[in-house]
């Protein structure tokens, strides 16, 4: 990609958007960097939340807040111009390029008077497949993403020297994309809302796990959320794949509208090719060979949605050129992923369990549905307003104890209510993981145990789903 004395605009000051400000730079463009928000407030949103209500006379002198953001003083010494605050449209006078991170929506004013202007707007995954040398393997899917990409990555290291994992799981694509350069091959976590300033992105593989309701408060309705998870493949031709569940309706008739090679996964039906569950045994079968991966039990990851996830994978893996061996081994060694359903501890006969990655209600289901029942749940955060009637129907069969947190308690509990649930059986736990927590160990008695699965986002307490996961960690463990 020539950039070289071009004059590129990167909006949005994330992982993402950082890491496109670099390369840009480094391939020798001229670099601005703008955010909407105020320098402040990053500065602001390092200093952890339940400190918050402390002053500085409160705390030791090494925890008292940060003064300045050292990442930006980085970019700063880099020759990058730094601008945040309000985007007026004077930030596109002479740009050649604009590059958005995935948190930024494409109707901002910005970039609306950009694309009015003509100056291609594209997402920081589109300007990563326009770096790589090596094929992309790309993942989608409501619910799987990480714990498939991340397996994904391991199956594909199993057979080539040089491969990178990237995307939505915390490391910028085209940062991977650079790493990798030639000769390798790239596994990529890609979300709805990479897609929406994505165009000719495409993939070499790519899958769709699952379409359930999510990110509405972006996308308006699942219409459009599927359209998004829909663009991974719209570039692909005759000479691709595109892996798909056959089990989830909505994914299963997108074979109609794809250009290139599909291939199904299916832990429920046998299929005449495609990846899939018989008689207890992980199969692929493709091009009239029959391959036997290994049993539901010598699977690493547990529980129904893993088999999918591991089918997924190896599917993919398989296409990309992973030979049956290499992934056998793989699954059977893979034990997950930080913060999705992650043991934490056991203390007096309770399991303590991890599953802050549970953003939304499919994903907490899919935990509940784990194990046997006898749950003592921890749930809440910052609401996303789904419903709640599948949700609540497993809470009712497989949970004893249901403990609150955050925005969203108090309409859990209302809903949880009149679903049936026993009000002497709801907590509330008001902002506090600790008091959650605190609850859930004065009640908790074998066989139950505690999960934090939360069917909601992190932003009323925490600054994303990964911290709250490691707060949730740090105070089992220290207990």
């Amino acid at each position: 990609m020539e950039l070289k004395e071009k004059k590129v605009l990167v909006i949005g000051a994330g992982i993402s958007g950082f890491a496109a400000t670099k390369i840009a730079k480094k391939l020798g463009a001229d670099v601005t960097l703008s955010d909407a928000k105020e320098e402040t407030d990053f500065i602001k949103a390092k200093v952890p939340k339940e400190r918050e209500k402390n002053t500085p006379s409160d705390l030791p002198a090494n925890s008292l807040p940060p003064t300045t953001f050292p990442l930006f003083d980085e970019l700063r010494g880099l020759g990058i111009n730094l601008i945040f605050g309000k985007q007026e449209e004077k930030l596109l006078k002479g740009v050649d390029l604009v590059i958005v991170s995935p948190a930024v929506p494409l109707r901002i004013p910005i970039l609306q008077a950009a694309l009015n202007k003509k100056i291609p707007v594209i997402s920081e995954v589109e300007f990563a497949f326009n770096l790589a040398k090596s094929p992309i393997c790309a993942v989608t899917g409501t619910n799987g993403k990480t714990t498939t990409v991340t397996l994904l990555g391991l199956l594909l290291a199993s057979q080539y020297e040089k491969v990178g994992v990237g995307g939505n799981i915390g490391v910028a694509l085209s940062e991977v994309a650079l790493e990798v350069g030639e000769g390798g091959y790239i596994a990529a976590e890609i979300s709805s809302y990479q897609m929406e300033a994505t165009n000719n992105f495409k993939p070499h593989i790519s899958a769709i796990l699952n379409v359930t309701p999510d990110h509405l408060k972006r996308h308006g309705t699942m219409e459009v959320y599927q359209a998004m998870k829909e663009k991974i493949f719209a570039q692909e031709t005759a000479d691709d794949f595109l892996v798909l569940n056959y089990d989830d309706e909505k994914v299963r008739e997108i074979k109609d509208r794809a250009g290139c090679k599909v291939i199904y996964f299916s832990r429920k039906e046998i299929l005449d090719e495609g990846a899939f569950v018989d008689n207890g045994k992980l199969i692929i079968k493709f091009d009239e060979q029959t391959f036997k991966l290994c049993t539901i039990e010598e699977l690493g990851i547990k529980g129904w949605h893993n088999v999918e996830n591991a089918l997924a994978a190896s599917m993919t893996a398989f296409l990309a050129g992973v030979t049956a061996e290499n992934i056998s081994g793989v699954l059977k060694t893979f034990q997950g992923v930080e913060h999705r359903i992650e043991f934490v501890r056991e203390i007096d006969g309770i399991k303590y369990y991890n599953d802050s990655k549970a953003t939304n209600t499919d994903s907490t289901i899919k935990a509940l549905e784990t194990f046997d029942g006898h749950i003592n749940l921890i749930a809440g955060g910052d609401d996303k307003l789904t419903d709640l009637t599948d949700f609540l129907k497993l809470v009712n069969q497989r949970v004893d104890n249901l403990i609150l947190v955050g925005d969203a308690a108090k309409r859990f509990r209302e809903e949880a209510l009149k679903s049936g649930f026993n009000a002497d059986r709801i907590f509330k736990a008001g902002y506090s993981m600790e008091n959650a927590i605190d609850i859930a160990k004065k009640i908790s008695i074998p066989p139950q145990i505690v999960l934090l699965s939360p069917a909601c986002a992190s932003f009323d307490m925490y600054n994303n789903f990964e911290e709250r996961g490691k707060n949730f960690k740090t105070i089992v463990n220290a207990l």
